[in-house]
């Protein structure tokens, strides 16, 4: 069996490829990346690199040429996404793979969340193209927030514009270790997986939790959306990522990162990692 991972230099990809290389060898596995030489230490491992670029569709062919399962990790680019996620899932089909998992995006179909739009427009390509595949609906990442614990101890704050709106958020480990699960297991096509954390925290808590451990006081900032994403650029995060989180945090006051179904840990066999142990490696790490 021959399973690729595009995107495999990303954050999700590696962690993707390491959950796989407990179980497959090596040679089971190709890298499709955008620049090889990115990748050397996964050539050193024994897996198989080859050049893929999304908005290549030549080198997306050669790169699935053989493939049983293709895992499509979306593409970073926002507002390029679709016309992106098509070229993948079209040379997948011309390249006759078994099945192209998705990273999308949690409740792509009624999400709040405007970044949901371009997942839900994948989705129905998905359909559109006939090839069979599997959904991975990822709920947010633990690590969005957690990334900023350092400026909440520099500041003592927390800032957003979530109110009180619940996220079950999980590690990005997590949702890797599902999509190991997925690709490693039988008769996936036409499934649709909802995945989010077991448990779920609003920011204040978040705040406390950050606080807690950090022995600092740390307090939550409720911001319109407006002044949120002004302090996003102002911090010197480029503007469409500032507006992106913005309208993230929105989303989630009107419930659309909050979940209790609970697939995630029953995919993987475990409970997800709580934001209190993720908050911790971060503080641990300095």
């Amino acid at each position: 069996m021959m399973i690729v991972i595009t995107g495999a230099s990303g954050q999700l990809g590696r962690l993707v490829i390491a959950e796989l290389l407990k179980s497959v060898p090596a040679s089971e596995l190709v890298a499709a990346v955008r620049n090889p030489a990115s990748v050397a230490d996964l050539v050193a491992q024994g897996v198989e690199v080859r050049m893929a670029d999304y908005n290549e569709p030549s080198t997306l062919t050669d790169a699935f040429a053989g493939a049983d399962k293709v895992l499509l990790i979306s593409s970073s680019e926002v507002g390029q996404r679709l016309p992106q996620h098509a070229n993948v899932i079209d040379a997948a089909k011309r390249a006759g793979v078994g099945l192209l998992a998705y990273t999308s995006i949690l409740r792509a179909d009624t999400t709040p969340l405007p970044l949901g739009l371009e997942h839900k427009q994948t989705e129905q390509k998905l359909v559109e193209s006939g090839i069979p595949h599997v959904i991975l609906r990822n709920g947010w990442y633990s690590e969005n927030y957690t990334a900023s614990v350092p400026v909440a101890l520099q500041f003592g704050a927390v800032m957003g514009c979530a109110g009180e709106g619940r996220i079950s958020s999980a590690a990005r480990a997590d949702y890797a270790a599902a999509a190991a699960a997925v690709l490693l297991a039988d008769d996936q096509a036409g499934r649709v997986y909802e995945l989010a954390g077991d448990q779920s925290y609003s920011l204040s808590e978040l705040a406390s939790e950050i606080g807690a451990q950090s022995g600092q006081a740390v307090s939550y900032q409720n911001l319109p959306e407006a002044e949120y994403r002004q302090a996003l650029v102002a911090a010197g995060l480029p503007e469409p990522i500032a507006n992106l989180l913005a309208e993230s945090d929105t989303g989630a006051a009107q419930g659309g990162l909050f979940d209790d179904g609970k697939q995630l840990s029953a995919l993987i066999g475990r409970a997800t990692t709580p934001i209190a142990e993720s908050v911790r490696q971060v503080l641990a790490a300095g």
